[in-house]
């Protein structure tokens, strides 16, 4: 009897420990969204923008237009919000995360940017991809 329940106790253990490999994936996209929210809120855009694909097929649409690349990416976000000011204090409510293909996930959510010169609030569709083992935005879809 003490054996069944030791079973029962290390099947319990096992399974209550375990992750899925889509589980996995899901946290390590919120940690790259933390990092980015963090950066964001200390008005590092640099940093914020070591969240996306470092290449000139980087994807970004928002009320402007298609901007495509890294470097035209960072050069818009430098454009739009100038100073500490404009960065405010940034805050992420993830709707879904859901996944694409194996090493592909979109990521469904609302920004809200706490900030002197007033806030701002939106919705953003984001596309993730492992790319040399690391989670990146390679297209961004904001409002």
């Amino acid at each position: 009897m003490k054996k069944l329940a030791l079973f029962f106790c290390l099947l319990f253990a096992m399974t209550s420990f375990a992750q899925s490999p889509e589980t996995s994936d899901q946290k390590a996209i919120e940690k790259v969204l933390k990092k980015q929210r963090l950066a964001w809120s200390n008005n590092d855009i640099e940093s914020y923008m070591e969240g996306y694909w470092k290449s000139d097929s980087l994807k970004f649409y928002g009320p402007h237009g298609v901007t495509l690349g890294w470097d035209n990416t960072l050069e818009r976000y430098l454009k739009a919000y100038p100073t500490e000011a404009h960065t405010g204090k940034l805050s992420f409510k993830i709707n879904d995360i859901t996944k694409i293909s194996n090493d592909a996930y979109y990521v469904l959510g609302e920004y809200h940017i706490k900030r002197d010169v007033g806030n701002a609030d939106g919705i953003f569709m984001l596309v993730f991809k492992k790319i040399d083992g690391a989670w990146k935005i390679i297209a961004d879809t904001s409002t």
